[in-house]
């Protein structure tokens, strides 16, 4: 959903990053307003590009449809599609269908629009929880504690460019590299693989809706790197393009996103100027909580 060689802002907005996160996730609704969709409005958090982070519109989709379901119905599963780019600049009107509500299971098409016409179209499904069948892939050995590694903002906070103060003191999660960082400098080893600690920047309330949204947010930042490194590319590889084409993700387990999670990711495959990648998120207990995939755009010159 961010393109890397769009217009900079010289100018970045200083707001504290877990206040920003709240509201965008604390959608109105127009007093129950409804058509054929229950209409709700979300705010945009201010981007250097101007574009509508992919990962924000995700998390508010999943608001909106978690807003239509009974309390004991949670998400499971959601499929979207990015139709266009987002204007950080506006708000953002979601429309969600309700498709169809059975006995055990829900579904919802969520269309995220702006100046009347659809920037993200979204199907999610939810679930009355149920007992069955249990296995779950293991979190990988020998990976070094999140403590031991530098965050994004003691890499980037010397650099004096409107991109580097956004990531480094404007997001909401704390990212934390297991190999050094893309932003700047391409990888040591082409391999096609990549991984990460994640969490918050403070506490979040204890709504699991909250945290299985903010995960859907986070579940953007880094998705697309194995791609990069499999190629030996940094995101500031000059006149590359990269973008989100499409998301999906199934939580599996409960989570709490203000908590070190592991998000290990793979590319298996890149051709015709897109490249897949999938994800495995781990909390710090090795619990397997989410599964990621998303295909995106990468030109280069």
């Amino acid at each position: 959903m961010t393109e890397t060689n769009a217009g900079l802002d010289v100018e970045a907005p200083a707001e504290d990053p877990m206040e920003v996160l709240i509201g965008l996730l604390d959608l109105g609704d127009f007093d129950g307003a409804r058509t054929n969709e229950d209409i709700f409005l979300g705010p945009s958090q201010k981007q250097p590009r101007h574009r509508v982070f992919g990962g924000q519109v995700l998390a508010q989709s999943m608001m909106a449809g978690m807003r239509t379901v009974e309390p004991d119905r949670v998400a499971h599963s959601m499929h979207g599609y990015f139709l266009r780019p987002g204007d950080a600049n506006k708000p953002i009107t979601f429309g969600v269908e309700r498709l169809r509500d059975g006995r055990s299971f829900s579904a919802r098409r969520v269309h995220a629009y702006q100046d009347g016409v659809p920037i993200l179209s979204m199907i999610a499904s939810f679930q009355v929880e149920d007992t069955g069948l249990d296995h779950q892939a293991t979190m990988p050995q020998g990976i070094p504690d999140p403590e031991s590694l530098p965050s994004t903002a003691e890499l980037l906070s010397h650099f004096d460019h409107p991109m580097a103060r956004h990531m480094s003191s404007e997001r909401p999660f704390d990212v934390r590299h297991i190999d050094p960082a893309l932003y700047v400098s391409p990888p040591a080893q082409q391999v096609a693989t990549n991984a990460v600690w994640m969490k918050t920047m403070g506490p979040l309330p204890d709504d699991p809706n909250l945290h299985r949204a903010a995960l859907a947010y986070a579940s953007d930042y880094t998705l697309l790197e194995p791609i990069l490194r499999a190629h030996g590319l940094a995101w500031m590889t000059p006149g590359m393009s990269v973008a989100s084409l499409d998301h999906a993700m199934w939580w599996h387990r409960p989570v709490r996103v203000d908590e070190w999670m592991l998000y290990v990711q793979e590319s298996p495959s890149a051709q015709g100027a897109r490249g897949l990648a999938t994800g495995r998120i781990f909390n710090r207990d090795g619990v397997h909580v989410a599964t990621v995939a998303q295909e995106g755009m990468v030109r280069i010159p």
